[in-house]
């Protein structure tokens, strides 16, 4: 496995319409290493306290911050490895947070890009990050582009992880997930392997009902199993996640360093994408891995190699 980096530059500017639609085939303070903090919601009620992993290689860490973004019906679990490895190799802290939804982080019906946005603005200002780099796969992916597009000033760079800064017509298993889940909840069953048996029809491939069902608890021995993410609220923000807050680049443009990486077996990022990715992202690179939509988990190595060299390069 290998990466195939690309500088995609400006040229593409003036070659798409403002609106871009496209459709997608979806796959579906210093802290001890490894320490783990849950907040709850406080009297805002749009911005949540997040939930995070800290990583530091040891206490070996003294660049700038890096702060993860999961995926939808992740959490900051999926980017542990990944995150001890990159604190490792670029020397520099590593903060995994679970996203509003999700993981440890409080719940809350809204459940937008704009949303996930302030809430990971806030963490940021509560832990004092400065010329942080931005890292998001897929729903943290346009979390970070989002919040790239707002305060340019936030961060000093950005990775986002397979997916585009587009409103997307969305043909997805994803409805199909949302409704087998219900339906494992609905059954309070109290066997994991009887959970699996009831998603199967639902999520075929075993490596994502294996994915979904990291996301079940049980709250004590005598009780049956359940989802710790609220299933209703993101099945009703499927529509909300496949859309982007900002449509017009001339408005919004973010002038810093950004990577793209991208699966080769993966529909999230076409190459119809890319002139509207360069003009709300000028300096943007792309790096093809050749994985499906699941890069990080899929090609570890090579994802881990593109981003060292992204950063590195930009000491």
């Amino acid at each position: 496995m290998h990466s195939l980096p690309r500088q995609i530059r400006p040229l593409y500017a003036s070659l798409l319409q403002l609106k871009h639609k496209t459709q997608i085939q979806l796959p579906s303070q210093r802290l001890l290493a490894g320490w783990t903090r849950s907040f709850h919601a406080g009297t805002s009620l749009r911005v949540l306290e997040l939930a995070f992993d800290y990583h530091e290689n040891g206490g070996k860490v003294t660049g700038a911050p890096i702060v993860f973004l999961h995926g939808l019906f992740g959490s900051k679990r999926n980017n542990r490895s990944m995150s001890k490895a990159l604190a490792r190799d670029l020397s520099r802290p590593v903060y995994a947070i679970d996203l509003r939804n999700h993981g440890d982080s409080p719940h809350h019906r809204i459940h937008n890009y704009t949303a996930l946005a302030e809430d990971t603005e806030n963490f940021l200002q509560q832990h004092n990050l400065k010329d942080v780099t931005l890292i998001g796969h897929s729903m943290g992916a346009k979390t970070v582009m989002t919040m790239a597009l707002r305060d340019p000033d936030c961060c000093a760079n950005i990775i986002a992880v397979d997916n585009a800064p587009v409103d997307a017509a969305l043909t997805s298993d994803f409805p199909r997930y949302v409704e087998g889940m219900r339906r494992v909840e609905e059954a309070k069953l109290m066997d994991l392997k009887e959970a699996d048996e009831m998603l199967e029809p639902y999520a075929k491939d075993l490596p994502v009902r294996q994915f979904l069902l990291t996301n079940l608890i049980r709250p004590s021995p005598s009780d049956p199993l359940k989802f710790r993410i609220p299933v209703r609220t993101l099945a009703n923000a499927l529509d909300d996640m496949a859309d982007f807050p900002f449509t017009n680049p001339d408005a919004q443009r973010f002038n810093k360093p950004a990577l793209f990486v991208r699966g080769t077996r993966s529909h999230y990022v076409t190459d119809e994408t890319l002139p509207i990715i360069g003009r709300f992202f000028p300096r943007f690179e792309l790096v093809d891995i050749e994985a499906g939509h699941w890069v990080v988990s899929e090609s570890p190595e090579a994802f881990r190699q593109a981003v060292v060299e992204f950063l590195q390069a930009k000491e």
